[in-house]
């Protein structure tokens, strides 16, 4: 065995000699960026050997830290398997999963119809005239013939009845009671819902009886140290049971922090949660509730189910009332899930007229269609680039990021997460970086960065100096080193250009499909709801200048806000929204879009940059 201790965390563990220096970080609870599932290609894991033998350094490593950084101990943890008793030093990372909770739009007013209810009663006590047995007498009280009692409750039900003069509160869910408790607690019924990305997974804890939120919390989706995409989750998972429930435990581990973080802000007791309602994209949904997604992953991308799935709290260690229900909304097809049907439910695109898009831009890209009396749905492989992923210096939106670039007034303005100096970019900052660069004519419409040895003329006299080489074409320097939090520039190379014409590509070009479709222009939209927290923080203007987005006013471009979230949190409110979600999937057309020729041909056309 060897001892480890992870500074500043001040967290100690002891492994087997062998064990990779991730998964070691992982075990003791620490969270290391890491988006290539171990594979030492996307180079993010760096932590510092402070005391013991770093190793000979792996050419992942070699590649990806410099010599002065080697000799520092910097390594790769995903690269280094424990040998010797280590202190290592990860640095701190002020992750900012909360920007989820805190979005602009949303619905302004839940509809308070809550599926479960608690009624409080004051039975008459037993006497030699009246034998009644105890269950029969609280039945017969609350005349319901139909109302079936969980075991736990009426094992404890002689004792509460007469602990507390006959006095207590039956919480009922569909014809079960689901709890006893003493006195009347009435005025506290909970429950939570939950929004589970890939990404962030994001709860909100709602007072049943007001249809309010109360608070809010939310975490990074620890199954990240797996890969940062769900095909990488996804062929984990197919390795065997073992591995699949590793994947659910991460999830439920995370979900059970939100949990506790709720019920701190607000003192609500954890028996005092009686429901749980969450979304998720089909895999995510898939690995929440511990059911095999493997032929998700190859064609034709088939689902274990896509109904809802109810199921018992205490069956997936959610810590909420034992007798607590958690259900799943439905998903749409393989790769529209039900974070979908939650934008479609947040903004009414079932009910309204007019022809409006919705985009939920994230690692796969989910868009909805409607119009006509139609509502048409599909997904594009955006890959990870949004998220930061497979980008050089490309981080999620935390402390540091660089979150917003303009080109003003013939320069570059920069702005970080926090104000923080810059460690990385996140996919906002990516998408204004590219549009800077195309606005300042240093990229042209095929993306190519310009060079200033052969094109002179094209690139401004103090640009010439940020346009440097690097491995596989030009790189611009967004933030000199001497002004980074690394001290290494911070740079946006041609191959972060090309990731994020692959994903913007693909975004539009499922748009462009669904219009096909349905016969229509895109000058016909009366709308793009731009859904999620890249939507909500990603300009506008931006994204029209890559060509992420159709050519519209950009007043017709509105960002809703966590609209999966939304939809997760009207469900939990209301019953008869709830019923509307499970009637949904059959009002949506689900487009495949990786057997369509046209697809292919209108993706090559969408990789330009600029409409």
């Amino acid at each position: 065995m060897s001892k480890l201790k992870f500074i500043p965390q001040n967290k100690e563990i002891a492994v087997e000699s062998g064990t990779n220096l991730l998964k070691a970080a992982d075990q003791a609870g620490l969270y290391i960026e890491g988006d290539c599932a171990g594979k030492g290609t996307c180079g993010k894991c760096r932590v510092k050997i402070v005391e013991g033998e770093t190793g000979k350094p792996t050419r992942a490593e070699q590649k990806h830290l410099s010599e002065e950084e080697l000799s520092e101990g910097w390594v790769l943890s995903c690269q280094k398997k424990v040998k010797n008793d280590l202190i290592v030093e990860v640095p701190v990372q002020k992750e900012a999963p909360l920007r989820k909770t805190t979005l602009a739009g949303g619905v302004e007013k839940l509809e308070g119809d809550p599926a479960v209810e608690k009624i409080a009663v004051k039975l008459d006590r037993p006497a030699v005239k009246d034998q009644t047995a105890d269950l029969e007498r609280l039945l017969k009280h609350l005349d319901r013939d139909d109302l079936t009692v969980e075991l736990r409750e009426l094992a404890g039900l002689p004792g509460m009845l007469r602990n507390n003069n006959f006095s207590v509160t039956v919480t009922i869910a569909g014809n079960r009671i689901i709890s006893i408790e003493p006195g009347d607690t009435g005025d506290q019924l909970f429950g939570i819902a939950f929004d589970i990305g890939t990404t962030t997974i994001m709860g909100s804890l709602l007072d049943l009886q007001k249809a309010e939120i109360i608070a809010v919390a939310a975490e990074t989706n620890p199954q990240n140290i797996y890969g940062a995409d769900v095909i990488s989750r996804i062929n984990h998972a197919s390795e065997g049971k073992e591995e699949l429930k590793q994947l659910q435990d991460k999830v439920i581990e995370a979900a059970n922090k939100i949990i506790k973080d709720l019920l701190r802000q607000t003192k609500v007791a954890k028996d005092r949660v009686f429901e749980i309602v969450a979304v998720g994209n089909t895999p995510m949904s898939h690995l929440f509730m511990g059911v095999d997604p493997t032929y998700l992953a190859p064609a034709p991308f088939i689902p274990a189910y896509s109904r809802a799935l109810e199921v018992e709290a205490s069956a997936l260690g959610l810590e909420i009332n034992p007798g607590g229900r958690v259900f799943f909304l439905p998903n749409i097809a393989g790769y529209v899930g039900s974070d979908t049907l939650g934008v479609i439910l947040a903004t009414d695109m079932d009910k309204r007229n007019g022809k409006r898009a919705a985009i939920d831009i994230g690692t796969n890209g989910e868009l909805v269609l409607a119009a006509n009396g139609r509502l048409m749905a599909c997904s594009t492989a955006a890959g990870p680039a949004f998220e930061g992923a497979q980008i050089k210096q490309g981080m999620r939106a935390s402390a540091g990021a660089v979150e917003a670039v303009q080109y003003i007034d013939g320069d570059f303005k920069i702005s970080t997460i926090d104000d923080a100096p810059a460690r990385g970019i996140c996919g906002s900052g990516l998408i204004d970086a590219a549009a800077a660069l195309v606005d300042a004519g240093l990229i042209n419409a095929t993306g190519k960065l310009i060079n200033p040895e052969e094109n002179p003329e094209q690139v401004d006299e103090k640009f010439r100096q940020r346009l440097k080489r690097g491995e596989g074409g030009f790189e611009f320097i967004l933030v000199p080193g001497s002004d980074s939090d690394t001290g290494n520039d911070i740079v946006l190379s041609q191959g972060d250009l090309r990731e994020l014409q692959l994903a913007k590509g693909a975004i539009y070009a499922g748009l462009k499909i669904l219009l096909k479709e349905m016969e229509l222009d895109e000058k016909e939209l009366d709308e793009v709801l731009l859904a999620g927290a890249f939507g909500n923080y990603v300009r506008k203007e931006s994204a029209l200048t890559i060509g992420l987005l159709p050519g519209l006013p950009p007043e017709k471009i509105i960002a809703v806000g966590n609209a999966a979230g939304d939809g997760s949190r009207m469900a939990l409110a209301s019953q008869s929204i709830r019923e509307r979600a499970f009637a949904l999937p059959g009002k949506v057309e689900h487009l495949e879009l990786s057997t369509r020729q046209d697809f292919q041909e209108i993706f090559v056309d969408a990789l330009k940059f600029g409409q």
